[in-house]
């Protein structure tokens, strides 16, 4: 049973993530011949400003556009 764990930022929508949920499961199962069903996704929602790309947090990153 395939584990699939996806840090993602809190501005995503639940949406968006049952999107990528789908996408991966349909992926995994096509590849490894299992069903869908055996995929699980888990989300961990990180907070835009505990996320850094360099010295700069998402949250600043956003700000300025």
């Amino acid at each position: 049973m395939p584990y699939v764990n996806i840090r993602i930022n809190k501005a995503h929508t639940q949406a968006q993530k049952e999107e990528i949920a789908r996408r991966v499961s349909a992926t995994l199962a096509e590849v490894l011949d299992i069903p869908a069903d055996y995929v699980w996704t888990v989300f961990d929602n990180v907070p835009t400003d505990h996320w850094f790309v360099g010295p700069t947090s998402v949250t600043r990153l956003n700000e300025q556009g």
